[in-house]
Formats: structure tokens, C-alpha cells, sequence
């Protein structure tokens, strides 16, 4: 079986998506499935050099739309070639402009690939709720009556990456009639076995945190990622409590205003921005740390959480994060709610457990992640679900 898929961009910056592409793929060659990738990245992106499957590379785009002119053209040459095409995330060119090539061909009479959307959680009714949003609310609505429920209706499926985020995209939109809804889950390839030189490459990023204790958010710096109430909380407890470990806060997007809020805000000796950590140091960020944290407003899945877990750290979210019923069934963290209140009450209670209580949490969050989230079990569902 051959899978086109089509995604807006790959550069790691961009988030889970991509990362979750990278992880399923080698997994699904084992499994008979060979996959070419479409993003409208530049050619001679340094990140599409690095893969060891096909990327096509179509950019660069025009406007916040980000519409692509050679999209057409090369899915008008290449379409056909394969059995099934997956859409990765809405609202952007790739969306549309893929389904209406597809159905261009449809048209003509000529069998085309089953086609699937995974809206990787853009469905979600956060991002029509939240206050900061109201204007691009607005936005997704218009874009939803134009072009995007054609997309969600019209495809042969849309693919969800857990069952909380099928249920909530039931909430968002109407008219929403999908022809079929398909919980395939989602997985990471098994991290590296821990050796001592992740540990020194994260020290070279961040070497104020030698030998000393912390706790880690790892993600993208953004509002919706709850880290100024993180922030703030622990700001708070470090009053209360001297002897904490410290804050570590990585990912991208400290150049931003709100990344730079952050800095400000967070100006203290244990307080520590190293900025996006990838590689080696990202590996020794989540073996060298006592717990992970993710205060989310809303969170498709959180590939870094399942990270975490399978590094045999606890992992404290927030109940927006949608594997957090996994989570807490297994034991293998704290869940709370995402305001200042629900992540400083469970700081306070982090920092009272035994050590004893916070290994036994973390190899709990190991076994979730062996149980669930391993990259063998998501590629066999996934393949399982578009055959």
C-alpha cells in the first residue's frame, strides 16, 4: 500500500503533526505500507534533509492562507499513484486545495485513493471558545462554510488520534456529517536508551541546572500551553518553599511577545529557558528530570507527554491535555485543572509525595506508555483502519 500524506509544514518547529509523521512511518514500512510526504516547505529546507522517506518539498506559499501554487500541479501529476491520501491538519491550502484535486479527479470518473483527514485536534471547541481567539472564531467559521466542511464531509473518513478528540469534534461545527469517524490512536518510537552524554549535551544548553534538581516543560512556548500559569504558581511556592526543585522551561517560541512576557516574568536563579531542545539534549532533558509538566488549555494529545512517560517520569497535566483518563487511570501522574489554582495545588502535592511515591509514579507512567502508546501498536491500528 502506498499513503501520500499532506501537511503545511515539517519543520519541527511547527509541532506535534509533523513529529507524529516522523514517528509513524519507519514503523509502518515494516507493515508493507510505503509513504511519500507533500509540505509546502521550501526544497532545500536542512530538516527535509534528514528523513529516510521521501519528502516533497512545494513552497514557499503566498499569505496567511498559505496558499501554494505548484500544489495543484503535482497532485494533478502524482495523485493517482497512490492508494490512500491523508490530510494532515485543517484551516491552511493543503486542506482544500488537496480535497479539490481529489474530487476534481472523482469527477472526471477516474478511481481515485481513499482520502482521509487528521485534523490532529484543530477540531477541538477550545479554539472557538477560548477569549484570545475571538477573531479567528470568526475566521473558522467563515472558512468552515466556504471550504473546510466540504473537506471534513465530503473525505472518506477522518482519523482521530484518541477518542477524547473524536467526542469533543462533535461539539464545534455544524453541519458536521463525517462518512466515517476512526479512533487510530498514536505512538512514539521507544527513546533512546539513556547514556550519560544526553545528560552533558542538555548541561551544554542549559549548564545553570548542573547538579541541580528541576522540573520540565517541554513543548511550544504558547499562551495556549498555560506556562505563564506555571509560572506564576511556582513563583508562588518558591515563597512558601525554599528548598524546590528548579523550573525548566523549553520549546520554542521565546523570540515571541508572549515568549518574552514569560522571561520576564520567570527572572529567577532557578527559573532556566534553554530555548527548543532537540537530539541528545532533548533526551537528557527528560531522563535528568523529576517530573514533566504541561498546564495546557487544550491538547490534541501531547507527544512530549507520552516522551516523558516513556523516559519513566511522572506526568503532571492538566485535564485539557486528551490522554489525560489514560494517565490517571494508570497512575502515572497528576491531573489537574488549568487555572493557577489547579496547577499550584498540584505542585504542593508533588513536592510532599516520597521519593519512594514519585518512582513508583513514574514506572506507572512507563507502563501507560508501553500499554498504549507504543509506535508498533499505533502504525498496526492505523494501517488496520484505512486498508
Amino acid at each position: 500500500m502506498k499513503v501520500l500524506r499532506i501537511i503545511h509544514s515539517m519543520n519541527p518547529k511547527s509541532g506535534g503533526p509533523c513529529q507524529g509523521i516522523r514517528n509513524s512511518i519507519p514503523a509502518q514500512v515494516a507493515l508493507g505500507v510505503q509513504s511519500e510526504v507533500v509540505c509546502f516547505d521550501v526544497p532545500d529546507a536542512d530538516f527535509l534533509k534528514k528523513e529516510s522517506f521521501k519528502i516533497h518539498g512545494i513552497g514557499p506559499t503566498i499569505g496567511p492562507y498559505s496558499y501554494c501554487p505548484r500544489l495543484n500541479q503535482w497532485l494533478r501529476a502524482n495523485l493517482l499513484r497512490f492508494d490512500v491520501v491523508i490530510i494532515h491538519g485543517l484551516w491552511q491550502y493543503n486542506s482544500y486545495g488537496a480535497f479539490r484535486v481529489w474530487k476534481w479527479f472523482k469527477k472526471q470518473k477516474i478511481k481515485v485513493p481513499k482520502l482521509y483527514v487528521m485534523p490532529h485536534g484543530m477540531l477541538d471547541p477550545y479554539f472557538q471558545r477560548a477569549p484570545s481567539r475571538k477573531l479567528k472564531a470568526v475566521r473558522n467559521w467563515l472558512f468552515w462554510k466556504l471550504v473546510e466542511r466540504k473537506v471534513i464531509n465530503g473525505a472518506d473518513g477522518l482519523l482521530f488520534t484518541c477518542e477524547q478528540e473524536l467526542l469533543l469534534a462533535r461539539e464545534t461545527f455544524w453541519p458536521y456529517h463525517p462518512k466515517v469517524e476512526l479512533n487510530i490512536g498514536y505512538g512514539i518510537q521507544l527513546p533512546p536508551i539513556f547514556e550519560k552524554r544526553y545528560q552533558q549535551e542538555f548541561i551544554s544548553k542549559c549548564p545553570e541546572i548542573f547538579n541541580r534538581p528541576y522540573w520540565l516543560f517541554l513543548s511550544r512556548i504558547h499562551q495556549k500551553k498555560g506556562v505563564d500559569l506555571l509560572l506564576s504558581a511556582y513563583l508562588k511556592l518558591k515563597e512558601k518553599y525554599a528548598d524546590i526543585p528548579d523550573l525548566v522551561i523549553a520549546g520554542p517560541g521565546l523570540n515571541t511577545s508572549y515568549g518574552q512576557s514569560l522571561q520576564i516574568m520567570g527572572k529567577s536563579k532557578s527559573i532556566h529557558f534553554p530555548g527548543m531542545l532537540e537530539g541528545a539534549a532533548k533526551w537528557g532533558a527528560f531522563y535528568g528530570c523529576k517530573a514533566f509538566m504541561l498546564p495546557s488549555h487544550q491538547e490534541n494529545f501531547g507527544i512530549a507527554v507520552v516522551e516523558a512517560m516513556a523516559c519513566a517520569k511522572p506526568v503532571l497535566i492538566s485535564n485539557q491535555v486528551n490522554i489525560w483518563r489514560e494517565v490517571e487511570k494508570g497512575e502515572g501522574g497528576v491531573i489537574f485543572e488549568d487555572n493557577e489554582t489547579g496547577v499550584y495545588t498540584m505542585l504542593e502535592n508533588i513536592i510532599k509525595q516520597t521519593k519512594e511515591d514519585q518512582i513508583s509514579m513514574g514506572e506507572n507512567a512507563a507502563k501507560v506508555f508501553q500499554s498504549n502508546y507504543t509506535i508498533e501498536k499505533a502504525a498496526l491500528k492505523m494501517v488496520e483502519s484505512i486498508r
